[in-house]
C-alpha cells in the first residue's frame, strides 16, 4: 500500500462514547415493551444501524412487530437519544481524539467521518470538532450497514482519495471488516483479541502517532 492520504473515523467509541446514551434509550424502549437487556448485550449493537439494532433487541425480548411499528419504535428511541446527546459537551471527547485529528490535519491528511449514526452532525457540533473533518458520511447518506464498506467507500469518494490510500479507525469488528471489504487499512480502537483482522490495534487515539499511521 502506498503512503496513506486520508483518515476515516467511526464516531461512537473512537471519537466520543455515546454507547451509554444508546443503551439508556434502547433499554427504556425495551422496558416499555416489557423486558430488559444488559450492557454486555448492548455491545453487540456496536456499528449496527438503528433498524437492525431494533430487530436484535426485539428478538432478545421475544417480541414481534410489523415494519410500520418498528419504524415508530425506532423513531421514539431516536427522540430519547437526541434529547440526551443535545446536552453533550467537549468534555465528552475521548482522550487523544481531538489532538490526533489536529495532528493529521496539520500534516495535510484529509479526514472524513464514517458512521452509521444519523445524528453524527449534532454530536460533532455539540463537542465542537466539526471543523476537523473534510467530509461527513453518516446514516443519512448511506443505506448499508457495516460490514458492508459503503460508508467508508463514500467517504473515500468524497475526499477524492483511492480506498488503498485510506486508513479507517474503528472500535467494532463489523467496522474493521467493512474497512477490509473496501480495500482499506484498519486501525482498531480497543482490544486486539476482539478486533481481529485490524492492521494495528491501540487502546485509544491517545496512543496514535504519525509514525504508526505511516508505517502500516
Amino acid at each position: 500500500m502506498s503512503k496513506p492520504k486520508a483518515c476515516i473515523f467511526d464516531l461512537d467509541g473512537v471519537i466520543v462514547d455515546t454507547a451509554v446514551y444508546h443503551y439508556k434509550a434502547w433499554r427504556r424502549l425495551a422496558n416499555q415493551l416489557g423486558f430488559d437487556f444488559t450492557e454486555a448485550q448492548n455491545e453487540e449493537l456496536k456499528g449496527i444501524s438503528r433498524i437492525e439494532s431494533l430487530k436484535i433487541i426485539l428478538n432478545w425480548g421475544g417480541v414481534s412487530k410489523s415494519d410500520a411499528e418498528m419504524q415508530e419504535l425506532a423513531t421514539l428511541k431516536n427522540e430519547w437519544y437526541v434529547e440526551m446527546i443535545t446536552k453533550m459537551t467537549p468534555r465528552e471527547i475521548l482522550p487523544g481524539a481531538k489532538e490526533f485529528l489536529e495532528l493529521v490535519k496539520a500534516n495535510h491528511y484529509l479526514t472524513a467521518l464514517g458512521s452509521a449514526s444519523k445524528n453524527s452532525e449534532t454530536i460533532l457540533r455539540q463537542v465542537g470538532i466539526t471543523h476537523l473533518f473534510d467530509a461527513l458520511v453518516d446514516g443519512n447518506k448511506v443505506s448499508k450497514s457495516k460490514p458492508d464498506p459503503e460508508v467508508f467507500l463514500v467517504g473515500a469518494q468524497e475526499l477524492n482519495v483511492p480506498p488503498s490510500q485510506c486508513v479507517v479507525f474503528e472500535d467494532a469488528i463489523a467496522g474493521i471488516q467493512a474497512a477490509k471489504n473496501g480495500g482499506m487499512k484498519a486501525i482498531g480502537i480497543g482490544k486486539p483479541e476482539v478486533l481481529k483482522g485490524a492492521d494495528l490495534v491501540v487502546e485509544g487515539l491517545f496512543e496514535m502517532t504519525l509514525a504508526k499511521l505511516e508505517n502500516l
